[in-house]
């Protein structure tokens, strides 16, 4: 194993796995490790999905729509900054234009 690489072992539903990460990412992988557990109980425990293949699959769905829903929002603030920035860029534009019209 290279130097700049770290194994781990985390726990996934009373399953241990080790997991070869570089050694910068490892917080990382815990925290990750750790939010797929709890999302993981919280489907197990809910009773409507039994077994562990498909408590991952839900897991993972649920976690994937989330992600597309926050790529979206984010998506729409970056349009809507932008814009706000464009609109800005154009008002001191015209500001500086006037205030060079003024001194000649």
């Amino acid at each position: 194993m290279n130097e700049t690489m770290a194994r781990v072992s985390v726990r996934v539903l009373e399953k241990e796995y080790q997991i070869v990460c570089p050694a910068e990412e490892r917080s990382d992988l815990l925290d990750s490790a750790e939010f797929l557990n709890a999302r993981m109980r919280e489907i197990r425990d809910s009773g409507k999905v039994v077994g562990l293949e498909r408590i991952a699959v839900i897991a993972a769905l649920n976690m994937a729509n989330e992600l597309i829903r926050l790529r979206k929002l984010d998506s729409g603030l970056e349009t809507e900054v932008g814009s706000r920035l464009r609109i800005l860029r154009e008002r001191v534009e015209s500001a500086l234009e006037k205030g060079q019209q003024l001194e000649l």
